[in-house]
C-alpha cells in the first residue's frame, strides 16, 4: 500500500515545504482521505484515477478544494466522484458548501456521460468499500462530527486519527485489528497549549504520548499529521523528546509504502 500525504505549500522551486495547512491523503493513488490540498497537489495521473474521496469531517482544511477537485473534472468524468461521509457531514455539506451560493450542488448535474457526484453513506462501526480497501470508520474526540478510521486492501492495514483528542473508541479499534503496519496520528498544537488543545479537540505531543500506551500493536511505524505550521519547529522537538523510536512526523510529498 502507497499513501502519500499532498502538499499544501510550495517553495519558490516548486518543491513541497513541511508546513501543512491543508489536510489530503492519497491511497494508492485513487483514493482520497479528505480533500484540503485535493485539487491543488495532484499529479495528472492521479487526477484521472482518484474517484473516492473519504470525508472525515466538514472543517474547512479537510474540505477547502473538493469543490475545486469536481470543477475541474466536471466535463471529462466518466463516472461520478464518489465522497464517503457519515450522514451529519453530508448534511453539512449540502448545507453549507454545495449550496448553489458557495458552490453548485454537483449531486444535481451531470456532464454529457455521467452525474458528476455522488455521495455514499457510511456509519461509525461498520466496515464499508471504497475501491479496493475494506475500511472501518470510528467516531473521535472533536468539537464536530469527525471519523478516524482502519482500513486494508487485504495485506497492509493503517489506522488513521483524523483530528482529535484523547478518545478510546479509536484506540479499541485499532487493537481489534490482527495487524496494524502504520498509524497516521494527530499532534496539533505545542505542549505549553494544552487548554487550547483540548477545547479545539487536539493532541499535544505530551497528550498523544499518554494515548499511544493503550496502542497494543507496537511494531507499527507512527506518522505524525496535522501538526500546526505556526508551532511545527516547537512540537517536532517535542515528539523527538519523547524518544519512541518508530515515531515521526510524515513528510508532505513523500510516498510511503508498506
Amino acid at each position: 500500500m502507497k499513501i502519500q500525504l499532498l502538499p499544501s505549500t510550495f517553495d519558490q522551486q516548486g518543491r513541497a515545504t513541511a508546513a501543512q495547512h491543508l489536510s489530503c491523503y492519497i491511497i494508492d493513488d485513487c483514493v482520497a482521505i479528505d480533500a484540503g490540498s485535493l485539487a491543488l497537489a495532484l499529479t495528472d495521473a492521479q487526477r484521472r484515477t482518484v474517484r473516492d474521496v473519504i470525508v472525515t469531517h466538514p472543517h474547512m482544511d479537510h474540505i477547502a478544494t473538493l469543490p475545486l477537485f469536481i470543477d475541474d473534472l466536471f466535463a471529462t468524468l466518466e463516472e461520478p466522484v464518489r465522497v464517503h461521509a457519515t450522514a451529519e457531514v453530508i448534511e453539512l455539506l449540502e448545507r453549507n458548501v454545495f449550496n448553489w451560493e458557495v458552490y453548485p450542488r454537483f449531486t444535481e448535474l451531470s456532464n454529457d456521460k455521467t452525474r458528476v457526484m455522488q455521495y455514499v453513506p457510511v456509519r461509525p462501526g461498520e466496515d464499508f468499500k471504497v475501491g479496493h480497501l475494506r475500511v472501518k470508520a470510528v467516531a473521535v474526540n472533536h468539537v464536530v462530527p469527525t471519523i478516524g478510521m482502519v482500513f486494508s486492501d487485504g495485506k497492509t492495514s493503517v489506522a488513521f486519527s483524523s483530528d482529535t483528542a484523547s478518545t478510546e473508541g479509536f484506540w479499541q479499534t485499532v487493537n481489534a485489528a490482527s495487524r496494524l503496519d502504520a498509524l497516521l496520528i494527530e499532534s496539533s498544537f505545542p505542549n505549553s497549549m494544552a487548554l487550547l488543545a483540548e477545547a479545539s479537540g487536539h493532541y499535544t505531543p505530551a497528550t498523544l504520548s499518554e494515548d499511544l500506551r493503550k496502542l497494543s500493536h507496537t511494531n507499527a511505524e507512527i506518522l505524525v499529521v496535522h501538526v500546526k505550521p505556526a508551532y511545527r519547529e516547537l512540537i517536532v522537538r517535542e515528539l523527538e523528546a519523547l524518544k519512541i523510536p518508530n515515531l515521526r512526523p510524515m513528510e508532505p510529498g513523500r510516498e510511503y509504502e508498506w
